[in-house]
């Protein structure tokens, strides 16, 4: 397969809007951490340390997926600059690489999303008591 500039190009709007949604992720559960931190403060209930330290896992798992989205995107730069280059056997390298970071960053993703249900579900539990 002949690898053009649009070929990686495209991974570029993609990978922006995961970002943002990542992004959106993290806001959300940083919120959450800050306002159980606050609630745990007052009142030191074990079921909120075990919510607080759900969400640092979830956190951390965040991290991850915007680290590798980032080096995905970066990737897919450089494999730009190669292709313009003319380094074709490098770009098609790089390239690959750069989908296996946007790959990875989406099974995080998964991963995190299980875990926010599961979160969710134990929520609910504890309500119909």
């Amino acid at each position: 397969m002949e690898l053009s500039l649009s070929i990686p190009a495209l991974l570029f709007p993609a990978i922006s809007l995961t970002m943002l949604a990542y992004n959106a992720r993290y806001l959300a559960i940083a919120g959450l951490i800050r306002q159980l931190h606050k609630q745990f403060v007052e009142t030191e209930d074990s079921p909120l340390k075990r919510q607080i330290d759900s969400l640092r896992k979830r956190l951390d798992i965040i991290k991850n997926m915007q680290a590798t989205a980032i080096i995905s995107f970066l990737l897919a730069a450089i494999t730009m600059f190669l292709i313009y280059v003319e380094l074709m056997v490098w770009a098609n390298i790089v390239f690959g690489i750069s989908l296996v970071f946007l790959m990875v960053s989406l099974i995080l993703s998964l991963i995190e999303v299980q875990l926010s249900t599961k979160a969710l579900g134990i929520q609910l539990s504890n309500m119909e008591r």
